[in-house]
Order: C-alpha cells, then structure tokens, then sequence
C-alpha cells in the first residue's frame, strides 16, 4: 500500500488513489505556451496585454491560454478598475517547471533513438 496523503476534501488516501489530481495539472502544463506564459507571469503580475507583447503572442491566444491556466488553479486574477492583472498562483510551480526541464534534459540526453 502506498503512503497515505490528504487530499483536499478531507479523507486520507493513499498516493496512488490521488493521481488524478497530478494529471489534472499535468495536461494543463502540456502546452509550451502555457509554459511560457507562467514563466512571464512569473516575476511579477501582468495584464493579457504585456503577456501578449512579451511573448509575441495574439491576445486572444494569451486569453484562451490564461483560462485554461484559471481553471487549473495555477494562476490568480486581480482586478484593479478596468484592468486584469494575472500572476502566479504558487511558487512552487517554478520549482516543477525546473524539474521537468532537468528531467527532460536527462532522458534525452540519454535516449539512442526512437
């Protein structure tokens, strides 16, 4: 039996049971410019705008991107007036992006051939 762990409704379960939570964010994370767009907001809090214009990207791309992004839970939205600002919902996200990368670098690095 795996390690037993709390998962936000209450209850103990056990890693194993609770995988669905991890995949829930996983194929948020699956696209490069969601990558992208979490590493802008990153540092500091932006509008749809100053994504857009940092990464190159459409508007209406970067607003698709960020719903997407809301729903996981992986950034916060704050309105001030007129304008929406996002951000980084938590730091650690930074820390699994960097991991992954690392982790990525590592098998390809190793891998022969398909």
């Amino acid at each position: 039996m795996g390690k037993p762990v709390m998962i936000p409704k209450g209850g103990t379960h056990t890693f194993a049971e609770t995988l669905h939570l991890p995949a829930f964010l996983a194929k948020c994370l699956g696209d490069e410019n969601r990558l992208r767009i979490l590493l802008c907001i990153s540092g500091q809090r932006k509008s749809v705008s100053a994504i857009a214009e940092s990464l190159g990207l459409s508007q209406p791309l970067v607003s698709h991107h960020l719903k997407e992004l809301k729903r996981s839970l992986l950034v916060t939205v704050e309105r001030e007036g007129p304008f929406i600002y996002y951000s980084l919902s938590d730091p650690r996200t930074l820390d699994i992006l960097r991991t992954l990368s690392e982790l990525a670098a590592d098998l390809l690095e190793t891998r022969k051939g398909f």
